[in-house]
């Protein structure tokens, strides 16, 4: 063979591997997403969901009604109104014969006495205090394995202090057992938004939304007396029976709760400073035991910004991911999927985007016998990615295999991964297809958390089982407590080359395994080449450094620096438009100022507030504001 056939079979091997990788399946290619026809004109607002012993669906709204869903898996399914007249029904059980239901302050079982299919007795199970602010939602119910109900509670804000999360009633913030006879069972707090109760492996869970006190969204398991990080719930450490010792005292000797009044006698809203003396939640731990660290962190904007519903693949569902978790996001419209481990007697493991595209912000999950999987659906007071106010969709599996990362394992100097197909060995070899950076995140009273203590590891090496479906990477300098972002670019599986449907994982490290490390090669030594000397800058590459960005590197710019999750080039989604943000005609270093330090009193109309991004490289947010400024002229 020539050389010249040589360089043109390498060529045409190269084009056909890169006509593979962009011919790669998407997550739209497994997962579809069927509309679910409801009457016309119904605004349902799903607030609960549950599936009923004959197939049926139940339906609860945020607007106080309890819906009936006859064939609910058919092209023309029929709602019946079953109950109605509830206050905001973010949560709904059934078991014999009757539904449950938290309203905002109690308990509420319905039952069809006559058989006429509409819900005639009414009874409260258990009701606690209301204080009538907005923001104080309950959840649930979801029974327990010793059988009784599981509810969750809300906190309210102040009134001076808007930002800052406030118990002003018993089980705010809050995770209460409700006994079958009524009796209200402390049970654990340190919850701020706890919109995603569950019971997952028969075990207590929840899902919190970032905010103050809490840097991002994230998965707790809680047991009876845990602290989950939000201080407002221990004003009600002293009542009886009550499992947490803890008090508002002792927590802000420890935690700063950043409490500063101006020169008019009124509290200054904390914000973030870039390089403050900090303390994390895990370094807080320290001093408060009771504090529960989340099983999974998920990063902010990435796959999360209001965590909702947990809820286990039942077995025989979903292929390679029966088992697994899927956790929804209101603000992003879309479901990751987590897998969980224990090591050292405690929870963690890694998010994985499983399926975006909802038409409107995820809230609440259950599954259909068909396999098939109902998705509740809002975004009344808080921007969704989904242009709709509403919606009941369901998420069908065409039953095909998608090429993913189906487990990753901690191990004591890295990570091990498992795939759902074999992978391309030369690929899977090759340390230049992993990277793996962390982060951890402050523990302060301010709006979120930015990425702090950011570090990029080194891969020291790679085995591959014989089989292809198993990884193991060692690197450098794990980091205990920090959330290890695993990317795997450079992978390929070995039938099609195609590259994984979602290449990053994010790895919640508390614990450290034991045990045998990797046995690393030693590498070959690299031939260094004596290297010109550099060019000078020349005029022309000044003006380059101003450009606007081209389509395809802003694409990329938003996308890494998670500005896609609260923005679009010209709509509103949990924040402004970047046209409308162009019309105030900010200078780029005015713009540059604002990521890294938000002002949400310039965005009056917008429930959630910006949170600092100071992580964004200085260079990139240049180009993102003079990218943002040029939509003006368009």
């Amino acid at each position: 063979m020539t050389i010249k056939q040589i360089l043109l079979g390498a060529l045409c091997f190269g084009l056909v591997h890169a006509t593979l990788a962009q011919e790669s399946p998407k997550e739209e290619d497994y997962f579809k997403i069927a509309r679910v026809p409801a009457p016309e004109g119904l605004l349902l607002e799903v607030g609960g969901l549950t599936m009923l012993p004959n197939g049926n669906l139940g339906v609860s709204t945020r607007r106080g009604d309890v819906f009936v869903v006859e064939n609910p898996t058919s092209t023309r399914p029929y709602f019946k109104k079953f109950a109605s007249g509830l206050h905001e029904a973010l949560g709904l059980y059934f078991e014999d014969g009757a539904f449950y239901a938290a309203q905002r302050g109690e308990l509420t079982k319905m039952v069809d006495t006559n058989g006429d299919g509409q819900a005639d007795l009414y009874e409260t199970v258990a009701a606690w205090p209301l204080s009538s602010h907005y923001h104080e939602y309950s959840f649930g119910p979801k029974v327990a394995s010793d059988g009784n109900f599981i509810v969750t509670g809300n906190v309210a804000f102040g009134d001076q202090e808007w930002w800052r999360g406030e118990s002003r009633v018993p089980f705010r913030g809050w995770t209460m057992k409700i006994h079958r006879d009524g009796t209200i069972e402390p049970f654990a707090t340190g919850m701020r938004s706890p919109a995603g109760v569950g019971m997952l492996y028969g075990e207590v869970f929840y899902t919190e939304n970032q905010g103050d006190y809490q840097g991002s969204g994230g998965l707790w398991h809680v047991e009876k007396g845990d602290f989950t990080g939000h201080p407002a719930g221990l004003k009600w450490s002293g009542i009886p029976n009550s499992p947490i010792k803890m008090t508002t005292e002792q927590f802000d000797k420890i935690v700063d709760p950043q409490r500063v009044k101006d020169e008019n006698g009124r509290y200054i809203k904390p914000e973030n400073v870039v390089d403050d003396n900090f303390i994390t939640l895990y370094e807080a731990k320290k001093s408060l035991p009771q504090i529960k660290l989340p099983a999974v962190w998920f990063p902010y904007g990435v796959h999360g910004i209001s965590t909702s519903e947990p809820i286990v693949i039942p077995d025989n569902f979903y292929g390679p991911f029966a088992g697994q978790i899927l956790v929804g996001d209101q603000g992003q419209s879309k479901i990751m999927r987590v897998f969980l481990e224990k090591v050292n007697g405690e929870y963690q493991g890694a998010s994985i985007d499983f399926r975006s595209g909802f038409q409107s912000g995820v809230l609440r999950m259950v599954f259909a016998e068909d396999q098939s999987l109902f998705v509740g659906e809002t975004n009344r007071g808080w921007g969704s990615a989904g242009d709709a106010n509403e919606g009941l969709q369901r998420l069908v599996w065409n039953r095909e295999l998608p090429f993913e990362m189906r487990t990753v394992k901690a191990k004591p100097d890295g990570f091990e991964i498992e795939f759902t197909k074999p992978v391309d060995k030369n690929s899977a070899e090759d340390l230049a297809s992993y990277a793996v950076d962390s982060y951890t995140y402050k523990y302060h009273p301010v709006y979120g958390s930015p990425p702090v203590r950011n570090m990029s590891h080194e891969i020291l090496g790679v085995e591959v089982s014989e089989d292809g479906m198993t990884v193991r990477i060692a690197v450098k300098d794990i980091k205990q407590y920090h959330v290890h972002k695993i990317s795997l670019p450079g992978i390929r599986e070995a039938q099609d080359s195609h590259e994984l449907v979602h290449m990053d994982a994010y790895y919640t490290l508390n614990n450290i395994p034991t045990g045998a490390k990797m046995v690393i090669k030693p590498k070959p030594v690299p031939v260094v080449e004596e290297k010109k000397p550099e060019p000078k800058a020349t005029t022309s590459k000044a003006v380059a450094s101003n450009a606007i960005p081209s389509e395809a590197e802003i694409k990329t710019l938003l996308a890494k620096n998670t500005c896609v999750a609260c923005h679009a080039p010209n709509k509103k989604v949990v924040g402004p438009g970047f046209n409308e943000i162009a019309k105030r005609k900010y200078t780029p270093e005015k713009i540059v100022e604002l990521i890294y330090n938000p002002k949400p009193e310039n965005w009056p109309g917008y429930a959630t507030p910006m949170a600092p991004m100071p992580q964004v490289k200085r260079e990139d947010a240049l180009k993102i504001a003079r990218w943002i400024n040029s939509l003006d002229s368009k």
